[in-house]
């Protein structure tokens, strides 16, 4: 899935000095409140962490309160999501007007019926509501599905994303994946049909021809 990525960072914590007799778990206790919030120094939302202290010694800050300051380097997961990415996320609530996704347990996605193609029908079957493809009798999306979908914006705020299946490419993964390895497999036996088809020609332009004085032979025997 696009919109994720890892990244390294040069941080400095300010901890309390009443939390000194335990700076590891101030830090950790820090880091941990920027856990699936959008940070626009990140430019991301912020899912994991893994951190290094660079400090021996902490460096005490002049103030009011005065905090203590330690560097850190850390190694961040984010997700960043933009417009035109591709996102994976399950179908949580479908009805004829929209397509409601849940993307990493956290943020959420609305498809629109205008941003969903013409091959998909609403239908309900045994009471259950789904699109369903024209095209292709088990391409289906329903409550439960695994869903690949572009995203069109993306408010930063609340993390909401409005998505589009309007490209051949997005869709019920599930579906998807199997026809991806369908073709793979087709283009791999039409390459081998090729590669027969230049062997055999290679063997005929290679075949040696009769001369002359094999063809008199030969022509020799027939009228005798």
């Amino acid at each position: 899935m696009e919109g994720l990525s890892e990244a390294e960072a040069n941080l400095v914590v300010y901890v309390h000095p009443s939390k000194s007799s335990n700076v590891p778990q101030a830090i950790l206790r820090e880091l941990s409140s920027l856990l699936f919030k959008f940070n626009e120094t990140f430019d991301g939302v912020l899912l994991a962490y893994d951190v290094n202290i660079l400090d021996r010694q902490a460096k005490i800050l002049s103030g009011i309160h005065p905090y203590i300051g330690l560097r850190l380097k850390a190694q961040l997961l984010l997700f960043s999501p933009k417009p035109d990415m591709l996102l994976e996320g399950k179908v949580v609530k479908l009805s004829q007007e929209s397509i409601h996704v849940v993307i990493l347990g956290f943020s959420s996605a609305i498809i629109t019926a205008e941003n969903i193609r013409q091959e998909f029908k609403y239908k309900i079957k045994d009471g259950e509501e789904m699109f369903a493809s024209r095209s292709h009798k088990r391409h289906v999306i329903k409550v439960g599905t695994m869903i690949r979908f572009l995203v069109k914006s993306v408010d930063e705020e609340i993390l909401h994303i409005i998505g589009s299946l309007m490209e051949a490419h997005t869709g019920s993964i599930r579906w998807l994946d199997k026809k991806s390895e369908e073709t793979s497999e087709f283009d791999r036996s039409a390459v081998k049909s090729r590669d027969r088809e230049r062997q055999e020609d290679k063997t005929v332009e290679g075949a040696t021809p009769l001369s002359n004085s094999e063809l008199l032979i030969h022509s020799c025997d027939f009228h005798e």
